[in-house]
């Protein structure tokens, strides 16, 4: 499996282990991060560092949700473009707020997907547009339960162009926005 670039045990998952880090804000930083650039035969458009339990719930989203969500467009689902994932940084880079899940290596942010003919989705005209809002909103309520944290574009004016995605865990339940 390591020789294939598998990690977090689980052989869909090709990246590589990083080493532990910390980051220029108190509580940043990832104990065990994995850098991952394809999940389940999914490539994703950069290089994404978190650890390996969202590593192992984005493929469970994957597999279960945005895989049989595009099965019958373009061919299936061929990659996913990411515009966040690990960054010591705030919640929404607001001054003063809280930590964000991104500086803990738990969060990804999900721009747009890419079927295997070219065509491409993004999560903001997607969410919109008489031919694919149902499946945006298929996408999105995939994630709920299984994500501590699931943000779409109704949410607030800091997510309307993609979703986000975080394994936090609240005492309250998951969020579904």
């Amino acid at each position: 499996m390591r020789k294939r670039g598998a990690v977090c045990g689980d052989w869909t998952i090709i990246g590589d282990t990083r080493k532990p880090f910390s980051g220029k804000l108190r509580g940043c930083g990832i104990a065990a991060p994995v850098r991952i650039r394809v999940v389940s035969d999914v490539f994703l458009s950069q290089l994404a560092l978190m650890d390996c339990q969202t590593a192992i719930t984005f493929k469970t989203w994957i597999e279960n949700t945005a895989k049989p969500a595009f099965a019958d467009r373009g061919g299936g689902l061929k990659g996913i473009r990411l515009v966040g994932h690990y960054a010591c940084r705030t919640q929404n880079n607001q001054p003063r707020a809280r930590l964000s899940e991104h500086a803990r290596g738990r969060a990804i942010d999900i721009s747009s997907f890419i079927l295997m003919d070219g065509t491409v989705i993004t999560v903001g005209n997607g969410w919109k547009a008489d031919d694919t809002s149902d499946v945006m909103r298929d996408l999105h309520t995939g994630a709920c339960g299984l994500f501590g944290t699931v943000l779409g574009p109704n949410s607030d004016r800091f997510h309307q162009g993609h979703f986000h995605f975080d394994t936090a865990r609240r005492r309250s339940g998951s969020i579904c926005r």
